[in-house]
C-alpha cells in the first residue's frame, strides 16, 4: 500500500502530457498489483470458462427446470457478495493489523467469518424467494417456490464450505508473502464462488422429488435460514452483529438485481440455446465485470481507510488513478474472455459465431460496463464512508450485484449490435 505513496520515477522523462505521464507513473509504482491482478484475472477468467462450459452443458437441465436459469446469477453472485466482502474486510485487517489466522470468537478473523456463515445461509433463502417472486411478476414458468429453496440453500451451503476455506486460505497467504489483497482477493474469491456454485446448485437438483418431501425439506430450511439471520442481528460479538446488520440490506439489494439479471438471461433462452457458446460466456464474463468492480472498490475502500482518499462528490485524482488500472486490466480480461470461451465452445462440441464476433461481443460489452463500474464502485465505496458505515461491507457486494445485471444488459446489448442472434 505504501508505494501508492512514491514518487512517479521513469515517466517524467517521457514526452507525453501531464496527465498521460501521471498516469504511466502510477502504473509504473503499481506494477506488482498488475502482475497480482492480471494473475488473478487469468485464474478467475480460467475457472470461469470451466463455469460456462458446465452452463453450456445445461440444456436439458434448463428445460425440465424452468425458471432454474433466473436463480443462477443470484446464487452465484451471493458467494461472490458475501465472501467478497469478507475478503476485503480480512484485507483491510492486515493493513490495520486486526487479522489473526486463528477463528476464535470474540477476535477479529472468527467473529468475521461467523458473520458470513450466518449471512450465507439468509442469502441463499432469500435469492431463492425473490427469484420465484420476480419470475411470477414478469409471468415465466418456473418450479416452486419450495423446490428454488431447496436448490438455493442446499447448493448455496456446500459451495459455502468451500469459498470459505478458499478466502481464509488467500488470506493467510496474503499476509505470510506480502500480496495485495485488494488486487487479488476479489478475482480469486469470485472465481472460487463460480466454480463450485453452479456444480453445487447441479448437485442439490438431485434433492427434488416428491412434492410434499420438497416442500417440507425446503420449509426447514427456511426456518434454519431465518434463526441464522435472528442469531446474526442479536449477536454478543459487535463485530458479527455489525457486519450482519449491515450486510442484510445490501445483500437483499444484490439478490434482486440479481434476480432480475436472470430474468434477462431467462427471457433470452432460445438465443442462449441457439449459440452455446454465448452460455459460455456469461458466467466469465460477470465473473469479471465483479472481479474487477471488487478490485476497484476494495482499493477505494483501503485509500479511504488510509486517508488517502477523501469521500467527495466528484473523484480525486488518486481514484482516477485507481481507475486507470481496471481500464487496463479489462482490456485483456475482455479480450480473452471471448477467445477462450470461442476455443472452450468449440473444444466441447458447442456452436460458436466465430472467434472474432466472440471477442468482439465481450471486449465491446465489457467496454459499454466500464462507465456503470466506476460510478457504482465510487460512489458505493465513498457514500458509506461518509455516513459512517464500513465500506468493505457495502462496496463489493453493490458494485458486484450491480455489475452482474449491468453486464448482461451490456452482453445482451453486444449481441444485438453484432447481430448475434
Amino acid at each position: 500500500m505504501t508505494a501508492r505513496l512514491r514518487a512517479p520515477g521513469w515517466a517524467h522523462r517521457i514526452h507525453l502530457g501531464p496527465a498521460a505521464r501521471e498516469v504511466l507513473g502510477f502504473w509504473s509504482r503499481e506494477r506488482r498489483t498488475l502482475r497480482q491482478g492480471f494473475t488473478a484475472l487469468g485464474i478467475s477468467t480460467g475457472v470461469g470458462m470451466f463455469t460456462g462450459l458446465v452452463l453450456g452443458s445445461m440444456e436439458g437441465l434448463l428445460l425440465r427446470l424452468p425458471g432454474l436459469l433466473v436463480l443462477v446469477p443470484a446464487a452465484i453472485g451471493m458467494r461472490g457478495a458475501i465472501f467478497g466482502a469478507l475478503g476485503a474486510r480480512l484485507g483491510t485487517g492486515i493493513l490495520t493489523g486486526q487479522f489473526t489466522p486463528g477463528l476464535r470468537r470474540g477476535e477479529f478473523t472468527g467473529d468475521n467469518v461467523a458473520a458470513a456463515a450466518m449471512l450465507s445461509l439468509s442469502g441463499s433463502a432469500l435469492a431463492a424467494v425473490a427469484a420465484r417472486a420476480t419470475a411470477a411478476a414478469f409471468g415465466l414458468e418456473t418450479i416452486s417456490l419450495w423446490h428454488l429453496m431447496v436448490v438455493s440453500m442446499v447448493g448455496g451451503a456446500l459451495s459455502s464450505v468451500f469459498v470459505l476455506a478458499g478466502v481464509l486460505l488467500l488470506a493467510r497467504t496474503a499476509l505470510s508473502r506480502g500480496w495485495d489483497m485488494d488486487a487479488v482477493g476479489s478475482p480469486i474469491i469470485t472465481a472460487t464462488g463460480d466454480v463450485v456454485t453452479l456444480p453445487a446448485l447441479v448437485l442439490a437438483t438431485f434433492l427434488i422429488g416428491d412434492g410434499l418431501v420438497t416442500a417440507a425439506l425446503g420449509g426447514l430450511l427456511l426456518a434454519g435460514a431465518v434463526a441464522a439471520l435472528v442469531l446474526g442481528l442479536r449477536s454478543g460479538a459487535p463485530i458479527t452483529r455489525g457486519v450482519v446488520r449491515e450486510s442484510t440490506s445490501v445483500l437483499t439489494y444484490a439478490a434482486v438485481v440479481n434476480i432480475l439479471a436472470g430474468t434477462v438471461l431467462e427471457t433470452r433462452l432460445d438465443t442462449l440455446l441457439a449459440n452455446p457458446s454465448l452460455l459460455v460466456l456469461v458466467p466469465p464474463f460477470i465473473a469479471n465485470c465483479g472481479s474487477l468492480g471488487g478490485i476497484l472498490s476494495s482499493r477505494l475502500g483501503s485509500d479511504l481507510h488510509l486517508g488517502l482518499l477523501r469521500p467527495r462528490a466528484w473523484p480525486e485524482a488518486l481514484a482516477g488513478l485507481e481507475a486507470s488500472l481496471v481500464v487496463l486490466f479489462s482490456l485483456t480480461a475482455f479480450s480473452g474472455v471471448g477467445l477462450i470461451a470461442h476455443v472452450g465452445a468449440r473444444a466441447a462440441g458447442l456452436g460458436s459465431p466465430g472467434a472474432a464476433v466472440m471477442v468482439g461481443v465481450a471486449l465491446g460489452a465489457g467496454l459499454l460496463a466500464l462507465a456503470p463500474l466506476f460510478t457504482v464502485a465510487y460512489y458505493s465505496a465513498t457514500a458509506t464512508y461518509r455516513y459512517g458505515l464500513d465500506p468493505d461491507n457495502f462496496g463489493i457486494p453493490i458494485v458486484t450485484a450491480t455489475m452482474d445485471f449491468a453486464g448482461v444488459l451490456c452482453l445482451v446489448a453486444a449481441t444485438a449490435l453484432l447481430g448475434v442472434t
